[in-house]
């Protein structure tokens, strides 16, 4: 039985965050009632989505998250879900399994997509900020 001192805390207690993003399937739903509500597939030319069947460029998907599922007992069960949104707007998810089961399509696409936000968040080093004058 659950004691008082758990009730208000956000990891612990009946229907809080924690409990209800323990398996793929209730984050996805749980992101879907947040507007992540389109599925993507990795293609070899991009991301397609399965709502609208556009394909996206690496550099028109932002991953806004990521969660790992790992299966108790079977590693086939591992699994790894990204948040994304693209340049249009349109929110939704893409799954894979991690390890041994990966997708290769869809690591070579997310880590594509990541090099592209890390370059965006950290210009190169020779390159003085904007609000600087160069002498």
């Amino acid at each position: 039985m659950e004691t008082e001192e758990f009730k208000d805390r956000p990891d612990k207690g009946e229907g809080s965050d924690h409990d209800s993003m323990k398996t793929l399937s209730s984050t996805t739903i749980k992101l879907s009632r947040e507007g992540y509500s389109t599925q993507f597939k990795a293609l070899k030319n991009g991301l397609e989505s399965l709502e609208t069947h556009e394909v996206f460029e690496p550099a028109q998907v932002k991953i806004i998250n990521f969660y790992r599922f790992e299966g108790e007992s079977d590693p086939s069960d591992n699994a790894i879900l990204y948040v994304i949104e693209t340049s249009t707007g349109e929110k939704g998810t893409l799954t894979d399994a991690y390890g041994v089961y990966t997708d290769q399509k869809v690591s070579e696409f997310v880590q594509q997509v990541e090099e592209i936000q890390k370059a965006n968040t950290n210009p190169p080093a020779d390159v003085p900020p904007e609000d600087q004058e160069v002498s």
